[in-house]
């Protein structure tokens, strides 16, 4: 009896075993398959309810321009053992779809994570007049501080 209970004890194991996948946990935000789905829109062809039934409504648009439509992907995955677990950035796309007047699809553009690390953004700063104090207003706050300050302490 121990002979067939040891055999089958093999085998429950070994389908245990063989039932468990090892994947890799991934935490995605966005459109899922995003290149995929983009690669399904044809310039020129496509017009906005394709774009919609394809991808579904646009994750962004732009408030100036509504022929201006952008989605997002980005699939967080567990880095390796020597990285004690910390997120690590498996992809992180960007498709941009500007159309027409006539809602046909003018533009695409798909973005990869590569070429965002590639973008060079600009270090200057936007001075802004209208929010700086006046110099009444500055010394009210300065004395308003130095009040509240005071109070704290006693």
């Amino acid at each position: 009896m121990s002979f067939v209970y040891k055999h089958l004890l093999i085998v429950f194991l070994i389908t245990i075993l063989l039932g468990c996948q090892l994947q890799d946990p991934n935490k995605s935000h966005g459109i899922a398959f995003l290149e995929n789905r983009a690669n399904k829109l044809i310039v020129n062809k496509s017009n906005k309810n394709d774009v919609i039934k394809i991808i579904g409504q646009p994750q962004i648009k732009d408030d100036l321009d509504q022929n201006s439509w952008i989605y997002l992907e980005r699939v967080l995955t567990k880095g390796k053992f020597h990285k004690l677990g910390r997120h690590k950035l498996k992809e992180n796309n960007v498709l941009v779809l500007n159309f027409n007047k006539y809602g046909i699809l003018d533009n695409k553009k798909f973005i990869t994570k590569e070429e965002i690390n590639k973008i060079e953004f600009s270090d200057k700063i936007t001075e802004n007049d209208l929010s700086q104090k006046s110099f009444v207003q500055s010394f009210l706050q300065s004395i308003k501080q130095k009040m509240y300050g005071n109070r704290k302490k006693n």
